[in-house]
């Protein structure tokens, strides 16, 4: 009870809120950019600087993590009316809230090209355009260059499995005499979409379905393999750029925003390589973001016109060179763009046209559950990991509650897991 009372405290208050905003954006005849995106002081700072200055008209950008994100959003669409004019945020987020977002297949981008799968994606499974695709990213590995001496005989860092990179990191600890593997595994790193989206996948070719299965213990064990060679302070890491700057570690894991400023600051020093493979193939997760309108903006004409504004090519090149978020519609990147992005886009490429390529997308359809989500996998790396409890054991346990929460969110499956009926299931 008092949760709920809590909860619904919440709305309330994020109603006023929005109602109070939306008479002061109504005043200012500006359009308030809600997004899940580019959250880091800076980067936000960037988006109004760099990205939207050029927009005919006011913006306002505004950012906020996934649950707040939602909550405010289903509170001015409960009520009818709101200051959101535009939504930002990953696939995952609108997949709940589709039947509330405005056709977009209208919308005039003039000559450009989007990305064709990723429009489908923006679909959501209906015959109306819920949401464009506005930008991509993804997660890659990392290394100095002072690590490649280690590398064992013959491997290719564009083909490394995850036996090979457990053996390469063996080396450069025996050799070094410390473990110089990193995993941004802090309270703020993102070890969950590791687990969900990179090694669930390329043992097991799941993500839930497969969660306890016989794989799914070959995966974790080989990988407490691998973090017998990883610097211990991982545990502490919520950005892998900073480590591999200070030489702490010397082969990393991260998001390509997370990993940009070391490039950008010693781009001689690293470089940049495909994650690893496994038995199902080498799993990877695509960040697709978009941009839709709710039903209850305040002006969806102002806002349509953001949405072409945002696809236009020289606003894709500057968000890029904001967020290190790729474009989606077809661009010559200019010369003045950043080191990372010369380092990143022909490894994503690479990554994402190998023969033995299985995406693997963020959770969808969790709507505020999705926390809770990322957190048996979390719990689970703690658990089996960390604690050092039996393998079996833990995702016996961890699965009960996973299921728990996807029967809760009615979510179907999602890729790598085939398509189901009703729930996905954990099996």
């Amino acid at each position: 009870m008092i949760n709920a009372l809590r909860k619904l405290a919440g709305a309330a208050l994020a109603l006023a809120l929005a109602l109070a905003l939306a008479a002061g954006g109504a005043h200012a005849q500006q359009v308030l950019f809600w997004s899940t995106q580019a959250r880091p002081v800076e980067e936000t700072q960037k988006m109004r600087d760099q990205v939207l200055k050029g927009f005919d008209g006011p913006v306002d950008y505004q950012v906020a993590e996934d649950g707040p994100w939602l909550t405010r959003l289903q509170a001015e669409l409960q009520a009818g009316s709101g200051a959101i004019g535009l939504l930002g945020g990953l696939h995952g987020d609108f997949s709940t809230v589709g039947a509330n977002l405005v056709d977009l297949s209208a919308v005039d981008v003039g000559g450009v090209k989007v990305n064709e799968a990723y429009k489908k994606l923006g679909m959501l499974g209906t015959g109306e355009q819920k949401y464009m695709p506005w930008m991509q990213a993804t997660f890659l590995m990392a290394a100095n260059k002072q690590a490649l001496q280690y590398l064992p005989p013959g491997v290719d860092l564009n083909t490394i499995t995850y036996d090979q990179l457990i053996e390469w990191s063996k080396t450069i600890a025996e050799k070094t005499g410390s473990p110089k593997f990193g995993l941004p595994a802090g309270p703020k790193g993102l070890k969950h979409r590791f687990f969900e989206g990179f090694l669930y996948p390329s043992y097991t070719g799941s993500m839930v379905t497969k969660f306890r299965s016989p794989e799914a213990e070959t995966a974790w064990n080989k990988f407490k393999e691998l973090w017998q060679y990883t610097n211990p302070n991982s545990t502490n890491y919520a950005f892998m750029q900073e480590p591999l700057l200070s030489g702490e570690v010397w082969v990393a894991f991260d998001h390509v925003a997370r990993l940009a400023g070391a490039f950008n600051q010693k781009p001689d020093d690293f470089v940049a390589f495909p994650a690893p493979a496994g038995p199902a193939g080498r799993g990877f997760m695509p960040v697709v973001a978009g941009v839709a309108i709710p039903k209850t903006s305040p002006d969806v004409g102002k806002a349509k016109a953001l949405v072409a504004y945002m696809l236009k090519p020289e606003t894709q090149i500057a968000t890029l060179k904001a967020t290190n978020f790729f474009p989606v519609v077809d661009v010559k990147l200019p010369d003045d763009v950043p080191a990372s992005v010369k380092a990143f886009a022909p490894v994503i490429a690479a990554m994402t046209g190998a023969p033995d390529a299985l995406p693997a997308l963020p959770p969808m359809g969790l709507g505020d559950l999705g926390g809770k989500f990322n957190q048996v996998y979390s719990d689970s790396f703690e658990r089996i990991v960390l604690g050092g409890e039996d393998v079996h054991g833990v995702l016996e346990e961890q699965a009960a509650v996973l299921k728990a929460i996807i029967d809760q969110a009615k979510a179907p499956c999602w890729a790598p897991d085939k398509p189901s009926e009703g729930a996905c299931p954990v099996k």
